[in-house]
């Protein structure tokens, strides 16, 4: 798959940004989840879309991959500032509009969007995410999911692929080859592998957007989530579905938070709204 990769810029924030397909075609832009780069979208997801006669854009958030780090003590963020960082995308390749595919935290990031910039959102497909907002009434991630966080493991690739192998679920093979090979990776060009957890402080503020109604959202709307996903249970993706006019919820048996399974990447590519 051929890529080229440019920064853009986002007030003082650089951000990485890689670009794959025909310039001429339609783009998706793909949203990564909480502490997660651009390229922790398997490769095979992003080439199912070009062969679907799209461009795909993907990036690392602030604080993430090869974009800046922030002092965030100093300069604390929001959602909606990560959320300027995707319009600052659009803008830095001369696009009025694009797709709109977010993952997980990304797909809250997508939903703002979809909200707040509707004219810059050409669909809106929602992957293993959560509506934005504030809704304690949704299930709790998974108890194996919260002993994992709760036992302060060390940072590093070992850590993390037991965190993925529960991201996983228990259904679906793991190809923790693939995964061993994206993670280290992410290690090898992270500037700061510690400043990702920035996004865990910058999800907790609930502002003013991130509390607008979704009745809103006017672009077509596509949720795509999995019956085994541990951190956003499958009501999550069925109360976002019951949340915007017209949207389709399309279940994937076995599916959990990730897409490190043989064959899933490209099936989650035949599911985004184009």
């Amino acid at each position: 798959m051929e890529t080229r990769e440019r920064f853009v810029t986002s007030g003082p924030v650089r951000l990485w940004t890689e670009r794959a397909g025909d310039p001429g075609h339609p783009a998706v832009l793909l949203i990564m989840g909480s502490a997660a780069q651009g390229i922790s979208c398997p490769d095979a997801l992003v080439t199912g879309l070009v062969d679907r006669g799209v461009q795909v854009i993907r990036f690392d958030h602030r604080d993430t991959g090869r974009s800046s780090v922030i002092d965030f003590d100093t300069h604390p963020y929001t959602l909606d500032g990560m959320a300027a960082d995707c319009l600052a995308v659009l803008d830095g390749y001369g696009l009025d509009a694009a797709h709109l595919a977010g993952g997980s935290m990304g797909g809250v990031i997508a939903q703002w969007l979809a909200v707040h910039e509707p004219a810059r959102v050409r669909s809106l497909t929602l992957l293993s995410s959560t509506p934005m907002g504030h809704h304690p009434d949704l299930p709790k991630p998974s108890p194996q999911l919260l002993a994992h966080f709760a036992a302060g493991l060390p940072q590093g690739v070992e850590t993390d692929v037991a965190l993925f192998r529960i991201f996983n679920g228990p259904v679906r093979p793991f190809d923790e080859p693939a995964l061993r090979v994206m993670l280290e990776r992410a290690l090898s060009r992270a500037t700061d592998p510690a400043a990702a957890a920035n996004h865990n402080r910058a999800a907790r503020a609930l502002t003013p957007g991130l509390l607008a109604p979704l009745s809103s959202i006017v672009a077509p709307t596509t949720v795509v989530h999995g019956d085994q996903d541990p951190i956003f249970p499958l009501e999550h993706g069925e109360a976002l579905a019951a949340a915007i006019a017209g949207a389709d919820l399309h279940v994937v048996p076995g599916m959990g938070h990730v897409y490190f399974s043989p064959g899933l990447p490209g099936r989650v590519a035949e599911l985004i709204r184009l």
